[in-house]
């Protein structure tokens, strides 16, 4: 196991299951069986690595979402996954000339799924040439990037929208919907761990320049995230403790573990653990005081399985991917409003959180957000 997609898929064990409506949702299967005439959203991806060929694989299956271009600085991805997903050679680029974008009609937005410290600087890049952009999370690796990527999509006129595809994953959104409706009554406590243990030690995610950081920044941000939209407001303290046990892997400013703690304005507070060093942790549990919530898992690639007080959880599952892909083409297209917000703004939120996160490991204390 390499990388946080592969502990996602191995979870959940690479279920797909697309478009199967149950009799507690034949409305929504209907719906989805009926033919789409509206405007599609087309889409380039830049960085031809495991989590492209999910959002290729998941745009495969989308209405309002397709493939039209591809970016990659290696000639025989390009030319492979060109054959494959039956891309035209014209739309396809590589890191030295995809600006050449802007003059294409066939593109009208770019997912960018490069190692976090290049986002940067590609997503300004590719709103100058005009597009859209969809950037994978973290999406830079400080909120200062951050802002300076949606200032530089602001003036560009374009979308920045950021790769949280849990913010659309249907029993996600039912225990959030029970949050806001006083189903559940005032929170009061929140968990989430959220962990595996990593393979290939020379991988990108291990190296702190292309990386921006360890486990917090590549699984632990579901956590955190996590924490933000379940108990529905923004942490105003945290506080943080970090356990390292090999510092060949996990060099300096490379966080094996992580264990974190946050209160918010409400008096509720989560404790929350990130790692790459250990398996089987993927869950998600609210408290309040009415009933509770649990999620697991709570943020693999196959079903989200969760129950309430009220019982089990019962959404069927579709592809994360394709959800995602016509949900964010409805944002870009139509203006629609997602239940939870997955904008540049909302990004920035979680590296501000991140980086008070590192702040209080360093220090020993407590943090005011």
């Amino acid at each position: 196991m390499n990388s946080r997609r592969d502990f996602l898929q191995k979870i959940t064990g690479g279920l797909i299951i697309l478009n199967l409506p149950t009799s507690s949702s034949a409305k929504a299967g209907l719906i989805d069986s009926l033919p789409y005439e509206g405007p599609v959203l087309r889409v380039a991806l830049m960085g031809l690595g495991g989590y492209a060929k999910r959002v290729a694989d998941g745009l495969l299956e989308s209405k309002m979402a397709k493939l039209t271009g591809l970016i990659s600085g290696t000639p025989e991805k390009l030319s492979n996954w060109q054959s494959k997903y039956k891309v035209a050679e014209a739309n396809c680029y590589n890191y030295e000339n995809f600006d050449r974008i802007k003059d294409n009609p066939e593109i009208d937005a770019v997912y960018v799924t490069t190692p976090n410290a290049l986002h940067h600087d590609q997503v300004i890049q590719i709103a100058k040439a005009g597009k859209h952009v969809i950037c994978e999370k973290p999406m830079a690796i400080s909120s200062k990037e951050g802002n300076e990527m949606i200032e530089a999509c602001n003036k560009a006129n374009v979308k920045l929208l950021v790769g949280y595809r849990m913010h659309f994953e249907a029993n996600t959104l039912e225990v959030v919907k029970m949050r806001k409706e006083g189903k559940l009554g005032k929170v009061l406590f929140f968990q989430g761990l959220c962990g595996f243990k990593i393979g290939d030690p020379k991988q990108w995610r291990l190296n702190k320049t292309l990386s921006g950081g360890g486990s917090m920044m590549d699984i632990g941000i579901y956590a955190l995230n996590g924490a933000r939209y379940m108990v529905g407001e923004e942490p105003i303290w945290v506080t943080a403790q970090e356990t390292k046990t090999d510092n060949e892997i996990f060099k300096d400013g490379i966080d094996e573990t992580i264990q974190f703690q946050m209160g918010f304005p409400s008096g509720a507070v989560a404790s929350c653990l990130s790692t790459y060093n250990m398996n089987n942790l993927d869950r998600f549990f609210l408290t309040a005081e009415k009933g509770f919530a649990e999620l697991q898992p709570a943020a693999g690639y196959g079903p989200i399985e969760g129950k309430t007080n009220k019982g089990k959880l019962n959404n069927p599952h579709r592809y994360h991917q394709t959800v995602q892909m016509d949900e964010m083409a409805g944002i870009i297209l139509k203006g629609n409003e997602p239940v939870i917000p997955i904008d540049g703004y909302e990004a920035v939120k979680d590296l501000k959180i991140i980086e008070a996160i590192y702040k209080a490991v360093k220090i020993g204390k407590k943090i005011k957000l």
